[in-house]
């Protein structure tokens, strides 16, 4: 995996003009962004990536349809555009990304990363099937589409079911909220 070149901000979000490796943003703890883009159906099932097992950070663990850095240089959009890209394999136009917000995530993990990032959340209607999307190998080991009755089911017994990121609930349910608000 190659080591990114990324942006530093500031712990509200503002631009530094400073730029570091990943390595090095994970080993010090500066603030960085990344996007998150959560693909959705209109039958109401959302597309879930799990992670791959080779990943620093809660390998095989279910999570966002598609995350990654925002590489220096780098718009958010332009970022959301290129990981889709990398990690399934879709292509898709800026105009399909529809924000719903900056989530904060700083966390320390016992393996010594220092995750201080602020999540650009999207969603965006998946309308390809999801066979014909290529998952990354490298960071995705298996996709699947989760309707929102099976997702609520596993979210609720996400402390016991080793399915997701149990501290990242309140943040889905934000997720889910606003792919229902699109749907319905």
């Amino acid at each position: 995996m190659q080591d990114e070149l990324i942006d530093i901000v500031t712990k509200s979000g503002d631009p530094t003009g400073q730029s570091a490796l990943k390595s090095k943003i994970h080993s010090k703890g500066f603030y960085h962004n990344t996007v998150h883009i959560w693909f959705y159906t209109r039958d109401g099932e959302i597309l879930l990536q799990q992670r791959a097992a080779t990943k620093a950070i809660y390998p095989l663990l279910w999570n966002v349809s598609v995350a990654g850095h925002i590489d220096a240089g780098e718009t958010i959009k332009d970022g959301a555009i290129r990981e889709i890209k990398e990690e399934i394999g879709l292509t898709i136009s800026k105009k399909k990304l529809h924000k719903i917000g900056v989530f904060e995530c700083f966390q320390t993990y016992p393996n010594g990363i220092i995750d201080n990032e602020f999540h650009h959340t999207f969603i965006v209607e998946l309308k390809e099937l999801i066979y014909n999307l290529t998952p990354q190998e490298e960071e995705v080991e298996a996709l699947k589409l989760v309707n929102m009755n099976h997702f609520h089911e596993l979210l609720d017994n996400s402390e016991t079911n080793n399915h997701f990121v149990a501290s990242n609930k309140p943040y889905y349910e934000k997720v889910i909220d606003a792919i229902l608000h699109e749907i319905t």
